[in-house]
């Protein structure tokens, strides 16, 4: 099995208590309060500033077989991934311009930037972002929640394109030469964090 093999076997119960989470049900239900997206939008926005910064570290690190994707990466995030942010933004009322970083974010987001010193762990720790929302979003559409807001939140994360980039960080991890043990340690870490998001300050 390869390591990425692995840490995705490793991080399924962590998925299925993201399922279970009351903000992922009421996404899934599409009858979710409005405040509680509201705030999730903001917090996420300002996490996933903080992810493009990531992908632009290791990219400084990757060996030339990884630069384009993780260069890629950075741009989607910034530009695809961000532009979902400001459109359901002006739906929901969020103020992406004014909200401050809660204390999961803060504490996601200080992992993440600190994990990219190093690039096999670097890779390790974001894991959990891009598989984690790629295997919600595959979950959730089986069963799609009405609600078109939700259902387009749902349907940018259930996209085969956002799984192809999963697949792809996962050949990179593959290749990247990480510690095993230090692999297993920082993905158990983001995906703890990833549950811990969902706890959205209001």
């Amino acid at each position: 099995m390869s390591l990425a093999a692995h840490l995705e076997e490793l991080g399924r119960p962590l998925v299925e208590e993201q399922l279970k989470h009351p903000t992922v049900l009421g996404i899934a239900r599409g009858d979710l309060d409005e405040a509680v997206f509201r705030s999730w939008l903001e917090q996420d926005y300002l996490f996933l500033h903080d992810y493009v910064r990531v992908f632009s570290r290791l990219a400084w690190q990757a060996p030339s077989a990884h630069l384009g994707d993780l260069v890629d990466l950075a741009h989607a995030t910034f530009h695809d991934e961000l532009d979902l942010h400001r459109s359901l933004s002006a739906e929901f009322g969020a103020d992406l311009d004014g909200a401050r970083k809660g204390p999961a974010c803060a504490a996601y987001t200080a992992f993440l930037l600190d994990s990219a010193a190093d690039y096999g762990d670097g890779l390790a720790a974001l894991y959990p972002c891009m598989w984690g929302y790629s295997t919600l979003g595959a979950r959730l559409t089986e069963d799609p929640p009405a609600e078109p807001r939700y259902r387009r939140w749902v349907d940018t994360y259930a996209d085969p394109g956002f799984a192809g980039l999963t697949r792809r960080i996962a050949q990179m991890i593959d290749e990247s030469g990480a510690d095993p043990a230090r692999a297993e340690r920082l993905f158990l870490d983001g995906m703890r964090h990833e549950l811990a998001f969902w706890d959205v300050p209001l």
